[in-house]
């Protein structure tokens, strides 16, 4: 499930030259002689910046969580778009004459890494998969008969929800501390994401850089304007019906519309396939053709013959038991292959380290006469300000005896020592993870939680099984993530000169923000729109799927429909195949080879996003070929122009859904007789 950083694997990242950052850190390392003190570069303004920017990001990423489950990659584009308020507020403020404070680097990453921890909360948090998974439609749609699927249900409420995040959220930001040195300076990882957002923020607060902010700025404000007023406009045609606007314009026809293909003009997937990489969006679509275009029509002309003729399509019996339990085989088969392959890597490359550290004749003097200026001035200001490993271990105990109480008590069915056991391991999850972020940029927390899932779901029994392993797999992933963001984000502040204390305690602050926001943006949805529908627009797909995983754990394969498991098997065996070819031959085969973490997304919920998502990719091509410098500068701030824009509408839609207010067209498309 993507932020798709590899929310799982799919991740748009960019190829960072370390040469940009070079260039523009160079030209004024004289001036950052005098970093201001961590207590500076946080700024009320700052704050209030990335608490803006948090909600609009939240409402965005929440919607895509209950939608697709697929989550582009925002670093950047929030980078991007705290230089953008902070820069309006500084002009408008000139022109009062008013004199305000210098708009730092510092500052600009501090917003940034805030805002991150925000939104980041409203996609981990799970409420699209594991949390929404307990609720009693999910519990319905799993099959009320299936065995393992035990009636004990828990509906969403901000109370609980609120308390689970901030139980769980915060102890993953003390478990790594002590390390940070380490794998930022010692090892060297390069953390892609933090250093793309990096080159970003160095190439902004530069004096070269000015132009390039100011057509960022204009290109970001031009595609958020066209995104906003095109969802306004279509809202009016969008009437009452699931089937009713442009949302649902057959674009290549009736027949290819019910079998969910088309343009459904939405700017936010567009935007995010701008972002994402064109193996992502055609590994999508290419799900989208193989599920909706041959296997489900296929599947459900043996109606009677596979599955009886009584049960509807959306029985776990039916139809839609084939959906979820394929896709289900694809994840699991792309996620175990990446989880063994990423520990191998992690191992060799820490044995490698150290054989080299070991094996080192030159002193620490030569060592620094070799790095450049740059380097060593970023190191002194990473490790002058410590951070107490006291109070690194404190808070990881505090905050780890507060979860062991408060867990049990919000879910009975999970037991005290199952919270202790997974908090027993999860530094040593979070530095494995964490380090392979920071070598591969892939951030395998959803993993690591899917094995926690099957392990307690297992452990819990018939009786407990599927809320133990639901529960558990929250625990795991919220604190793995935790930890490899914060490193991801120490990374940044390296190489912009942030205080590690500054980025710890901004970190903290979103999270915190995060925990109250996230809840709240989901009830806007689920309390205005009907979430969980398999046919509405807010399918939350990974909620069915993360509850039928429980189930396997608990009932095994008795679980399946008639002739699933020779399926499952065939594909889950294809997503390791896949994988291994693209390992072995990389620069030629390797870089045709689909993602079968994207192909599994569209077997649930349909090609329609697919398209949008190939649209991107067409517009990034087509502005490559014919303006490639303009490109590589424009295109990150019109993707987050459009994703921005189109997320916006959300409020005031969900604020007229929430008192009736409807539109007043339904545009209907009809067959002639």
């Amino acid at each position: 499930m993507g932020t798709m950083n590899n929310n799982e694997e799919l991740d748009g990242i960019q190829n960072c030259d370390n040469d940009d950052i070079e260039k523009a850190g160079l030209e004024e390392l004289e001036e950052q002689s005098g970093v201001a003190s961590w207590t500076r570069q946080i700024t009320i303004r700052g704050l209030i910046t990335s608490f803006i920017i948090g909600i609009v990001y939240s409402v965005i990423v929440m919607k895509l969580n209950l939608s697709t489950g697929l989550v582009p990659n925002l670093n950047v584009s929030a980078a991007l778009l705290g230089f953008v308020l902070v820069r309006a507020w500084i002009m408008l403020l000139e022109k009062a004459n008013v004199v305000s404070k210098p708009f730092t680097r510092q500052e600009n990453t501090i917003i940034q890494t805030c805002a991150v921890a925000c939104y980041s909360t409203a996609f981990g948090g799970g409420f699209g998969s594991h949390l929404l998974g307990l609720n009693r439609k999910t519990y319905e749609q799993a099959g009320v008969d299936t065995k393992g699927n035990t009636p004990i249900t828990k509906e969403p409420g901000i109370g609980w929800m609120t308390a689970f995040l901030f139980v769980t959220y915060f102890v993953g930001l003390s478990a790594l501390i002590p390390l940070r040195k380490m794998m930022i300076i010692d090892y060297k990882l390069t953390y892609p994401t933090g250093t793309a957002t990096a080159v970003l923020i160095n190439g902004f607060h530069t004096p070269k850089g000015d132009e390039m902010a100011k057509k960022q700025v204009h290109g970001f404000l031009k595609f958020f304007s066209f995104s906003f007023l095109w969802s306004f406009f279509q809202w009016f045609y969008a009437g009452d019906g699931d089937q009713c606007g442009f949302s649902q314009f057959p674009t290549f026809g009736l027949k290819a519309w019910k079998n969910s293909f088309y343009f459904d003009f939405s700017m936010n997937y567009v935007g995010a396939g701008m972002i994402c990489s064109h193996l992502v969006n055609l590994s999508l679509l290419l799900g989208a053709v193989l599920s909706w275009g041959v296997m489900w029509p296929l599947i459900r002309g043996l109606k009677g013959q596979w599955f009886p003729e009584s049960l509807s399509e959306s029985s776990m019996k039916s139809l839609n038991g084939y959906k979820v339990f394929i896709s289900i085989a694809l994840i699991l088969g792309d996620g175990l292959y990446n989880f063994a392959k990423i520990l191998l890597f992690t191992a060799t490359n820490i044995h490698a380290s150290m054989e080299r550290r070991n094996h080192k004749s030159l002193s620490i003097s030569d060592i620094q006469k070799q790095q450049q200026p740059l380097d060593l001035k970023r190191n002194e200001v990473f490790v002058r300000e410590r951070i107490p490993i006291w109070l690194a271990f404190t808070g990881y105990i505090l905050f780890s005896a507060i979860s062991i109480i408060i867990i049990p008590l919000i879910f009975p069915e999970v037991k005290w020592y199952y919270v202790v056991v997974a908090y027993l391991l999860a530094p040593t999850l979070s530095f494995c993870n964490a380090y392979s972020a920071g070598l591969t940029d892939m951030n395998m927390a959803y993993n690591y939680g899917k094995v926690a899932l099957f392990v307690l779901a297992a452990l819990g029994g018939k009786s407990h099984g599927v809320v133990a392993g639901l529960v558990g797999c929250g625990v795991i992933k919220s604190l793995v993530s935790t930890s490899s963001d914060l490193m991801q984000d120490f990374k940044t502040g390296h190489l912009t000169f942030a205080s590690p204390r500054s980025m710890l305690l901004s970190q903290a602050i979103g999270t915190a923000i995060g925990c109250v926001l996230a809840p709240l943006t989901f009830f806007l949805f689920y309390k205005a729109f009907d979430v969980g529908n398999p046919d509405g627009d807010y399918k939350a797909p990974y909620a069915i799927i993360y509850r039928n995983m429980a189930i396997l754990g608990v009932e095994g394969f008795s679980a399946l429909p008639h002739h699933c498991l020779q399926l499952c098997c065939g594909f889950f065996a294809f997503a390791v195949a896949t994988n291994l070819v693209r390992d072995l031959n990389p620069k030629n085969i390797g870089r045709w080879i689909p993602l079968p973490m994207a192909m599994a997304v569209p077997f649930v919920v349909g090609g329609y996003f697919a398209i949008d998502m190939c649209m991107g990719s067409l517009v990034v091509y087509a502005w490559q070929t014919l303006k490639s410098k303009e490109a590589s500068l424009m295109v990150p701030a019109a993707a987050s122009g459009l994703i921005c824009g189109d997320g916006f509408w959300i409020l005031p839609s969900s604020i007229l859904a929430l008192f009736k207010v409807h539109p007043p067209i339904c545009m209907r498309f009809l067959p002639t007789k």
